[in-house]
């Protein structure tokens, strides 16, 4: 009888989910050290809204205040069709563990770090998650490097794909 290690314990990561909005300059501006997927409380008009796909996380940051994980500045539409709308741009409590907060604390405080959205998206139970990066600013010459690799790897693709 085979042992049980480490590899076949873990969870299979899930890629059953449907994205709502993605911050795709995240990965042009800034450097993703790491990446945690948290919870977000939300009023019913704005999962409502969601739905439909009405938002945008590109504006939007995660910081850390009074002992809380708190969204600011994403844009989720008001939703034409509720009794009780919502405020567009509220500040949205991200759901997080006490020691992952701490972490995110001790990262942004000490360390300088900045906590980046990165994608919202409803999982495989229906629940809508944040996907935020703890990740330190670019500077202009990273980025024209970035900029550089990727396009090699595009050219070195076409090469490849032509040279057959």
């Amino acid at each position: 009888m085979p042992y049980l290690d480490q590899t076949m314990a873990k969870k299979p990561e899930n890629k059953n989910y449907k994205v709502i909005a993605e911050n795709r300059r995240a990965r042009y501006d800034y450097a993703i050290e790491s990446d945690l997927e948290v919870g977000i409380i939300l009023h019913g008009s704005e999962v409502k809204s969601l739905r439909i796909g009405q938002s945008n996380i590109a504006d939007s940051y995660a910081s850390v205040d009074e002992s809380e994980l708190w969204l600011t500045n994403a844009y989720i539409a008001p939703y034409d069709r509720a009794m009780f709308s919502h405020e567009e741009r509220r500040k949205r409590k991200l759901l997080v563990s006490g020691k992952e907060l701490s972490k995110l604390w001790n990262a942004t405080k000490r360390e300088g770090m900045t906590l980046v959205p990165l994608v919202m998206y409803f999982n495989d139970r229906g629940l809508v998650k944040l996907k935020i990066g703890i990740a330190k600013g670019k500077k202009n010459h990273d980025k024209r490097a970035t900029e550089a690799k990727r396009d090699w790897g595009r050219q070195k693709q076409r090469l490849l794909r032509h040279g057959d």
